[in-house]
């Protein structure tokens, strides 16, 4: 039987983790199977338990670490409200939009992680309250406690706005709701 490092376990689950995440925005939680997961990692189903107690514990971890890399992204933009602007773009964008396995968590995931376990809840909870965070930063450097609950309506117009995008099935109409997303967006940002 060959072993390997614990180092090799530990990349072999983050594999896990990154191909979960990118299947479950695309295809949901609820229709993404342990053996697809697994394929998709390039391991067998009996890999899986060595890494994790069941689905909903890979659902918590891959949560965690979408929302986790979707901040760190968010520290590569301009300093302050112009790079929050270019979040606003980057996130109301068609390219967003039509890749959801790429894109934004909650935008793919809301309505199903509702329905999760509070593991996966509590790992949504920290995630959002960074994200959260990472915009009243941007609305105000100086006070961003005084910008929390206008972080929190900028943060759920942008989520609701491209699931309502994802939602219509006629291009010219989901490019409309993008656009007025921009604009309504950037209107309650000043």
């Amino acid at each position: 039987m060959v072993r390997y490092a614990k180092e090799h376990k530990q990349v072999t689950r983050q594999r896990i983790i990154e191909k979960a995440g990118h299947r479950f925005k695309q295809d949901g939680i609820d229709g993404s199977g342990i053996s697809t997961l697994m394929s998709d990692a390039g391991l067998t189903n009996g890999a899986f338990y060595a890494h994790f107690a069941s689905k909903e514990d890979l659902v918590a971890h891959v949560v965690a670490d979408e929302l986790r890399t979707q901040v760190a992204r968010y520290g590569t933009l301009r300093p302050g409200r112009p790079g929050l602007e270019d979040l606003i773009r980057e996130y109301l964008s068609p390219e967003h939009r039509d890749h959801p396995g790429l894109g934004c968590p909650s935008a793919a995931l809301l309505d199903e992680i509702g329905r999760c376990e509070n593991e996966t809840k509590q790992a949504y909870t920290d995630g959002a309250q960074d994200i959260l965070d990472e915009i009243a930063a941007r609305l105000e450097p100086g006070n961003p406690q005084s910008a929390r609950g206008k972080a929190i309506g900028l943060f759920t117009m942008l989520v609701g706005t491209m699931q309502l995008s994802r939602a219509l099935p006629d291009r010219k109409s989901a490019d409309d709701i993008l656009e007025r997303g921009i604009e309504n967006a950037l209107t309650f940002m000043r």
